[in-house]
């Protein structure tokens, strides 16, 4: 029997987003910027993350869900998503969440997060993520030919690339709040105190 198993709770955030149309979303809308928040939001938050990366999932249990409610809800803070694979399985889940394209991304990279110890450490990785696939409405056909689509590896990777050399990115998760840079999945307490910040400045 797998051991990978998705709970009511975590369904419910891939579910909740619109249908999805069948078959993986053109290229175009599979590298666009995801965005969570108000295009008008004062404040810019980049996030870099690795969907492998044990810190980014626990900044995304523990610490970006008060984030939202205190800032994204609120319009103050816009959050871009970008993604900063390290390793082979993190560019194989990152291109399968850009595949599934943007009205169930965050749903669907929250899911990734959550059930990241199983199938980050399965047996069969691929088999796993195929199984997180199909509640996203990702056939086997189409979680095969997004995992073979070379122009969104490639734009995937050249991105983390040119993060790299603009920011200096060198782990994950690292955030750019309006210029400063923040490293590693720290407390509530440390983002509120650079937004707070940020917020004065755009007063």
């Amino acid at each position: 029997m797998s051991r990978f198993v998705l709970g009511i709770g975590i369904l419910t955030l891939l579910l909740a987003a619109p249908p999805a149309a069948a078959g993986n979303v053109p290229l175009a809308e599979a590298v666009a910027e995801m965005v969570m928040g108000r295009d008008d939001a004062p404040v810019t938050m980049i996030e870099y993350s690795s969907l492998a990366c044990p810190h980014c999932a626990a900044f995304h249990r523990d610490v970006l869900p008060k984030i939202k409610e205190t800032y994204i809800d609120t319009g103050k803070v816009r959050l871009i998503y970008r993604d900063f694979p390290l390793g082979g399985l993190a560019l194989a889940a990152a291109m399968l969440a850009r595949c599934g394209g943007s009205a169930k991304f965050f749903g669907f990279i929250e899911v990734l997060y959550r059930s990241q110890a199983q199938w980050s450490s399965a047996d069969d990785p691929s088999r796993e993520l195929a199984r997180v696939a199909r509640f996203a409405g990702i056939s086997q056909k189409d979680f095969e030919a997004c995992l073979v689509n070379e122009p969104l590896m490639t734009d995937i990777r050249e991105r983390a690339a040119d993060a790299q050399k603009k920011f200096g990115i060198e782990s994950t998760p690292t955030f750019i709040i309006e210029g400063e840079k923040i490293v590693g999945a720290r407390p509530f307490e440390d983002f509120r105190d650079v937004i707070e910040k940020a917020l004065e400045k755009k007063r």
